[in-house]
C-alpha cells in the first residue's frame, strides 16, 4: 500500500480542487490519501463525491498551534467534523485569516513591494487565505524566484519582515479537542528548521505526554539526520511516525506519494479513531 497522509486542496492554499487532488492521488498510485486542508474541512465533501474506486480518503486537517511564541501545525485525522468546541476553533483560526493577510500586504507595500490586496485575493479564490496565496503574488510580481523563497526572514517567515501573526490554538489544546471529537493528532514536520524556529525535543516529550499520538518523520523539509533523531525521539517517546508529501499542487515541487507512511501505522492510526473512518471508493463519510 502507498499512503499519503498530508495533502492541501484549493479549500486552503492548493493548486487542485479536492476532486482534482483525489484523481491526482490515484493516478499518482496511491492506495490512501489524506485532505489535511489548513483550519478547514470545507473540502471534504467534493473530495468523497469525486473519489475513485481504489482509493480510500482520511479525511482530516492541518490545525494551526502555537506555544511560547513558536508556531507549529498538528495533524488531525479521522475526527468528528461537527463536534462543537472544535468546530468553533476553527471557525476563530479561519476568521482571522483575513485580517492577518491584510496586515501582510500592508507591510509588504511599506518595504516598497507593489503588492494589492486584489491579487492576493484573486489567487486565494474561494481557498482559506495564507501566505502562500501571498507567495504566490511575490512570484506573479518577480519579488521572488519561487514560493519556497517568500518564507525567509526577508520577507514572510516566521518573525519575517512582512510576517503577522494570528489566532492559533495551543496545542495541548489541540490534542485535547481532537480527541474529544474523536481523532488522531500527529505532529507535522517537527523539525523543519528551514521554515524557522522549532519547538524544543522537550516541548514534543511534554506533548507526548498529553496524549499526541504521533510525529511527521518523512517529509521534504526534514534531512536524513533529522529523520534518524526523530525516529530515535518517537521510540523512546512511544509515538507513531508517518512520512507524508504535504503536497501543494504547483505551489510546491514535491509530488503526491514522494513520501508515505507505512501501512502498519496507518493502521494503528486507524484502530486508535472513533470520529469517523477512512472513505472507501465513492462511498459516503461514515461515523462511528
Amino acid at each position: 500500500m502507498r499512503i499519503d497522509l498530508h495533502t492541501h486542496s484549493t479549500a486552503s492554499d492548493g493548486t487542485d480542487t479536492p476532486a482534482e487532488l483525489v484523481r491526482n492521488a490515484a493516478a499518482a498510485g496511491l492506495d490512501v490519501v489524506a485532505l489535511t486542508d489548513h483550519d478547514t474541512v470545507r473540502g471534504h465533501a467534493e473530495a468523497i463525491a469525486a473519489l475513485p474506486e481504489g482509493l480510500a480518503l482520511v479525511t482530516g486537517a492541518e490545525l494551526s498551534c502555537r506555544i511560547d511564541g513558536v508556531g507549529l501545525h498538528m495533524l488531525a485525522y479521522l475526527f468528528n467534523p461537527d463536534e462543537p468546541e472544535l468546530a468553533r476553533e476553527r471557525e476563530l483560526v479561519r476568521d482571522d485569516r483575513v485580517p492577518r493577510a491584510r496586515t501582510m500586504v500592508g507591510k509588504l507595500q511599506a518595504l516598497g513591494v507593489p503588492i494589492e490586496w486584489e491579487r492576493v485575493a484573486r489567487i486565494a479564490g474561494d481557498g482559506s487565505i495564507g501566505r502562500p496565496h501571498i507567495a504566490t503574488a511575490l512570484v506573479e510580481l518577480g519579488v521572488v524566484g519561487t514560493v519556497s523563497d517568500a518564507f525567509t526572514p526577508d520577507w514572510l517567515a516566521n518573525g519575517g519582515r512582512a510576517y503577522a501573526e494570528k489566532h492559533e490554538l495551543d496545542p495541548f489544546d489541540a490534542i485535547r479537542l481532537v480527541k474529544a471529537a474523536g481523532g488522531v493528532t500527529v505532529f507535522a514536520h517537527p523539525l523543519a528548521v528551514k521554515r524557522g524556529e522549532v519547538v524544543p525535543e522537550s516541548t514534543i516529550a511534554r506533548l507526548a505526554a498529553a496524549g499526541l499520538d504521533g510525529i511527521e518523520v518523512d517529509h521534504m523539509d526534514h534531512d536524513e539526520p533529522t529523520r534518524a533523531r526523530l525516529r530515535g525521539l518517537a521510540r523512546e517517546l512511544g509515538l507513531l511516525t508517518t512520512g507524508s508529501s504535504d503536497y501543494h499542487g504547483s505551489h510546491k515541487t514535491v509530488g503526491l506519494g514522494a513520501y508515505t507512511t507505512d501501512p502498519e501505522i496507518y493502521g494503528e492510526i486507524t484502530r486508535r479513531a472513533t470520529g469517523a473512518f477512512p472513505v472507501p471508493g465513492a462511498g459516503g463519510l461514515r461515523r462511528a
